[in-house]
């Protein structure tokens, strides 16, 4: 089905269609999930971190880890006290990493600059690590009151539905659209509710594909509804083909110990474990890739044995091939070269530790050889 010019310039539609702001507020004091982070008062703390943790990852998947992190970091000055590792553990599983780092890191300077008390502007917000435009609206007036907007990808399909918004949305004047209509639709005094009623229609009722128009109390106001187009918009730009990689890990056993080393701070997965390894070069065997990365990255010498798994796994911008071999350890002293730390550990120690989900496909598989 083609989409159709709209009758209505969409210029005039920005100007002159508002939302109904009592008709959505009085949808979400009945529709509003139960969510941890919505307890009355609500706390600043736990608003930030879910936040945090409900960028790029649903809800369902959240809720868990949101109880787990809160229990054992109940504050920011607990959270600012804690080691990076142990951050990165109670996150484990998680994915998107620099989150959990970038949480640490501004936690630290909320107690260091701020006394302990999150700021509560925009503005002061916007200049906290892993806090970006929505984030600090979110906060500012979910937990402050403040009369920010927020623009999420909830939000952003709804406003692109109602108002037959057309375009790529990563583009900048799109972007700059959404942000205009979520700031002129917002009720003074009422931004936070308002935001999370957006978000929430956007979440349970207003879904990208099938989206329950029946059930949405917007849908007099929707024109992508009006035009029969509302499974259109947002218009979905071209998925572009991810690029593959193989990449080896060794399993270098000891003398009863396996050694693993931590990833780079300041890298992809930074601070977490791993068995290392790294990405085959252009013409090398596996074996060959795997005994170069390890003299690089550790300056030790293997010797590459039997295979352990095949893992596949897809990131944002790429996917990977994970082959681990056993391999022996023949000579040299392992050095931090390329990675931030190493370790001789007992397999029952591999817990305590914070390993990426690819890693801990290669524990499973090794448990399953000693079964």
């Amino acid at each position: 089905m083609s989409i159709k010019p709209a009758t209505i310039r969409e210029n005039q539609v920005t100007k002159t269609r508002r939302l109904p702001t009592s008709r959505l507020l009085r949808w979400a004091e009945k529709h509003l999930r139960d969510l941890p982070w919505r307890v009355e008062p609500r706390d600043p703390y736990r608003v930030w971190v879910s936040e945090i943790m409900l960028q790029q990852t649903q809800v369902s998947t959240v809720i868990p880890y949101f109880h787990r992190f809160t229990e054992h970091f109940p504050t920011v000055q607990v959270l600012a006290a804690a080691p990076l590792d142990s951050v990165l553990k109670r996150w484990e599983g998680l994915g998107y990493y620099a989150r959990a780092r970038h949480l640490h890191r501004a936690a630290r300077e909320v107690v260091a600059e701020f006394d302990g008390r999150l700021p509560e502007t925009v503005e002061e917000l916007s200049k906290l690590p892993g806090i970006g435009r929505y984030t600090a609206g979110a906060i500012a007036s979910i937990a402050f009151g403040h009369d920010a907007p927020v623009v999420d990808g909830n939000v952003k399909r709804v406003l692109c539905r109602i108002y037959a918004i057309r375009g790529d949305t990563r583009q900048p004047a799109i972007q700059k659209k959404l942000w205009t209509l979520a700031e002129a639709n917002l009720p003074k005094g009422k931004a936070g509710r308002w935001n999370e009623a957006m978000m929430e229609l956007g979440a349970t009722i207003c879904l990208p594909r099938s989206p329950r128009c029946d059930k949405c109390p917007l849908a007099r106001v929707c024109r992508a509804r009006e035009l029969g187009i509302q499974d259109k918009l947002p218009t979905k730009a071209t998925k572009k083909r991810l690029p593959h990689y193989d990449v080896t890990a060794a399993v270098i056993c000891k003398r009863g110990r396996v050694l693993i080393a931590q990833r780079p701070v300041g890298g992809m997965l930074g601070g977490l474990w791993e068995f290392p390894g790294g990405k085959r070069e252009h013409g090398e065997s596996l074996e060959e890739c795997l005994r170069r990365e390890i003299r690089e990255e550790l300056g030790i010498k293997i010797e590459v044995g039997q295979p352990v798994t095949q893992v596949e796994h897809t990131y944002t911008h790429f996917r990977i091939t994970l082959h681990a071999f056993e391999c022996r350890f023949v000579n040299g002293r392992p050095r931090a070269i390329q990675v931030a730390d190493w370790r001789w550990v007992r397999f029952d120690e591999l817990d305590d530790f914070a390993f990426a989900v690819t890693d801990h496909k290669i524990i499973q598989a090794l448990r399953t050889l000693d079964d």
